[in-house]
């Protein structure tokens, strides 16, 4: 965002316009990641591997984004120049190629992780841009940055097996299936349950993580693909991120960009077709396979 704020200055290009389009884009890459905590929790609640809810995943975001692609080409902006923005150091982008190359190897995240962390520092180091003291310091406030999402995962996991235990997700399953009517309204149910725990709780993965055990009952309950379960899951969470003008993800842009959250909202544009597009999609008969199996392998 600070990169997309300057480059909007210099090119005379509207400001809430640009950091929609940055929203829009951390949302996608979101949607197709491997290794996010969305990703990994939305597969993990129902019991199918990361690359099966991927997969589900690509047929609904790559035609959103393709729409969103047309959509911004045919917006008017600034004649500024931007100038000479520098060369690239592709030798310092190699940490972010490793950790990209790598989750699509389907290997365990963690070593991804630890191996681009590595090369960060060795490569940092080479280089001079900073210590091997610096660049501790610099994990643990990456650490320290995650701290408040581990303890707000651990309390979010006591509290819905508390709510499972004295009946609450019952009550809510039952509410929520009132009014569904065979596999569409399941599908329905699943999708309205995410983003409304998304507003609420104005963030993508603990919504996840409490509303993964109820999408698992509905799928088994309706017959829909775990797969396509985790997809719905991960997808309309993003979709309820990237719109919702107190989320993190806006309140950030708009702190770097100066400018106010709900202006942003209306250019958040691949949001809103993700959301139109994916609706289309539950409203087919696409069903992808169910991936279960080739978890349970995995894991054992």
């Amino acid at each position: 965002m600070p990169i997309a704020a300057s480059i909007a200055t210099i090119g005379h290009i509207s400001m809430p316009l640009m950091a929609g389009v940055v929203v829009s884009g951390a949302m996608f890459g979101d949607d197709l990641s491997l290794i996010s905590a969305s990703a990994i929790v939305s597969a993990k609640t129902q019991g199918v591997t990361i690359f099966d809810k991927f997969k589900t995943n690509t047929i609904m975001v790559v035609p959103a984004v393709l729409i969103t692609i047309v959509l911004l080409a045919t917006v008017t902006v600034g004649s500024g120049d931007v100038g000479n923005l520098g060369t690239i150091n592709w030798v310092k982008i190699l940490p972010y190629i490793i950790v990209i190359g790598l989750s699509f190897m389907n290997i365990n995240v963690m070593i991804v992780l630890t191996l681009g962390i590595v090369s960060a520092v060795v490569i940092g180091m080479i280089y001079g841009d900073f210590g091997f003291v610096a660049a501790l310091d610099a994990i643990h406030k990456g650490m320290l940055s995650m701290g408040d999402i581990a303890f707000i995962s651990l309390i979010v996991g006591g509290l819905a097996a508390l709510m499972t235990h004295m009946g609450g997700i019952q009550w809510l399953l039952d509410k929520i299936t009132k009014h569904a009517n065979g596999q569409l309204g399941g599908k329905f149910a699943i999708a309205f349950l995410i983003l409304l725990l998304d507003v609420i709780t104005t963030n993508n993965t603990v919504s996840i993580m409490i509303a993964g055990p109820i999408a698992n009952d509905l799928a088994d309950t309706y017959h829909i693909s775990k797969s396509y379960t985790a997809s719905i899951l991960d997808v309309f969470s993003c979709v309820g991120q990237g719109l919702i003008p107190y989320g993190g993800q806006l309140l950030m842009a708009a702190g770097i960009a100066q400018i106010s959250a709900v202006s942003i909202v209306p250019y958040s544009w691949y949001c809103i077709v993700l959301g139109i597009v994916s609706v289309i999609f539950l409203l087919t008969r696409f069903s992808p396979r169910d991936g279960r199996k080739q978890f349970s392998a995995s894991a054992e």
